[in-house]
Formats: C-alpha cells, sequence, structure tokens
C-alpha cells in the first residue's frame, strides 16, 4: 500500500490573492490576524497595566484570539508570557 503525500500549503492556497478573509470550522478568519496578535503581544510588556492603551491593547487580543483557535495556532504553539497565556484563557 503506498502512501500519498500531501504537498506543503502555501500562504496562496489557504488565502488566494485578493481575498481578505476565510471561514474555518464556521468562524471567519480575517488575514493578518495572526500577525496583528503577535504585533500586540510583543507590545504588551511595553505598557503599563491598568492604563487605557493596555486596556485597548488587551481586548483586542482577545478578539483576535478565537481566530488563533480556530486555525489551530495554540495546538501547535505555546504563549512564553503568563499574560498573554492568561489574555488566551480568558478568550477560551
Amino acid at each position: 500500500m503506498s502512501q500519498q503525500h500531501q504537498p506543503a500549503v502555501r500562504p496562496e492556497d489557504v488565502l488566494p490573492e485578493g481575498i481578505d478573509s476565510t471561514a474555518i470550522n464556521g468562524r471567519t478568519v480575517r488575514k493578518g490576524s495572526v500577525a496583528a496578535f503577535v504585533a500586540n503581544a510583543i507590545r504588551l510588556d511595553e505598557l503599563v497595566e491598568g492604563t487605557p492603551e493596555h486596556e485597548a491593547l488587551v481586548a483586542q487580543m482577545r478578539e483576535l484570539a478565537p481566530a488563533l483557535r480556530t486555525i489551530g495556532l495554540l495546538d501547535v504553539f505555546h504563549p512564553r508570557s503568563p499574560l498573554v497565556e492568561e489574555i488566551l484563557a480568558d478568550a477560551a
């Protein structure tokens, strides 16, 4: 019995050129969701907890968290930051 090998998935296989979102498991996931979450997670350490900027950033991360779960990112990567892990857990 021979096994068929699937080719590697390329970005354009997930979102073709000119398409900004896709439905995965019934949830719409926008292009750039992962990059936005990562950028916010990096910036989180620069902000003082409790400030409006910090709260807005955390709110945005909570809004993006379901997309990360939907695409399976959290099945293969684990956050190093306890605060990011808490944000993801709260958004579950």
